[in-house]
Parts: structure tokens; C-alpha cells; sequence
């Protein structure tokens, strides 16, 4: 059967300080209400420049990207997603509550959590120690998401 919905392109970010990561409370999966920041790429935006506003506007940081970390695909999803996810370095601000304002899907909490407790977050031992071993096979295409643990 042909898919007639168009590929949605969401992006990430990981953001590492002191071995502990970025993470937000936004409701995911019902395994795991913590996620990446991040979000979906507008139509006509840069794939740099849709991550980044998307960290200003749900963390308060403005930061630069370091490198790509992983492409992954949820193809099972209507309309089917590309997931891109970035490494990034903070270059200011501090962290905060986003104003919500626009979102069907709000952000309770933003905050930097050990990468050894990633597990209490609900994210996988997988995703914890691809962290941990700093991302090996950083700039790869790893198919579905569930092949980086998420």
C-alpha cells in the first residue's frame, strides 16, 4: 500500500554539561514522559535553525550545534517521521519553563539529570549507554528510532 502522507521532519538535541543531560517533561509515550528538546522542522526552515529555536523556546538556552548524532525513522507513524538528532554545545542563557503557549503538547519541567539516572526517566538502558560511550557511530543512519533506544 502507498503512503500518501508526507515524511515529517522533527529534530533533537542533546545537550551534555558536567555528565549530566538536558532532558524536558513532555509527554512522549505512555512508557516515558521525559524526551529530547526539540521538535518539528516549519516549512522553508533550516534543519540548524529549527533546532535551534526549538531549544530556545522550550529551554531558555540558545546553543550551537557540534555535530550529527543520528538519523532514525519512525515510517509506522501517520504522517511517517525522520528524527535527526544533534549534539550541542550552550552558548547562554539559563533554563526555563517555556510559555506553552502554542503547544497541544506542554512542557512541565526542563532540567539536567545525571546520565546515570537516565533510566529513572524512562528512557532505555540502550539510549543511556550510547550517551555514556559518548555516541559511537555519531552521524549514522540507524533505521527505526527503537535502534538508538528510543
Amino acid at each position: 500500500m502507498e503512503n500518501k502522507y508526507q515524511m515529517q521532519t522533527r529534530v533533537a538535541g542533546i545537550l551534555i554539561e558536567n555528565e549530566k543531560m538536558l532532558i524536558v517533561n513532555q509527554s512522549v509515550s505512555s512508557e516515558r514522559a521525559w524526551s529530547l528538546p526539540g521538535g518539528r522542522v516549519e516549512k522553508g526552515e533550516k534543519i540548524g535553525d529549527a533546532l535551534i529555536r526549538e531549544m530556545e523556546e522550550e529551554t531558555g538556552l540558545q546553543t550551537k550545534i557540534v555535530k550529527l548524532l543520528y538519523l532514525c525513522e519512525k515510517p509506522e507513524n501517520v504522517p511517517p517521521i525522520l528524527h535527526i538528532t544533534f549534539l550541542l554545545e550552550k552558548i547562554g542563557g539559563k533554563i526555563r519553563l517555556p510559555s506553552n503557549e502554542f503547544d497541544e503538547n506542554p512542557i512541565h519541567d526542563v532540567k539536567l539529570v545525571s546520565i546515570d539516572e537516565l533510566t529513572k526517566y524512562g528512557f532505555s538502558k540502550k539510549f543511556m549507554n550510547l550517551v555514556k560511550n559518548r555516541f559511537p557511530d555519531a552521524g549514522s543512519y540507524k533505521e527505526h528510532k527503537k535502534n538508538i533506544g528510543l
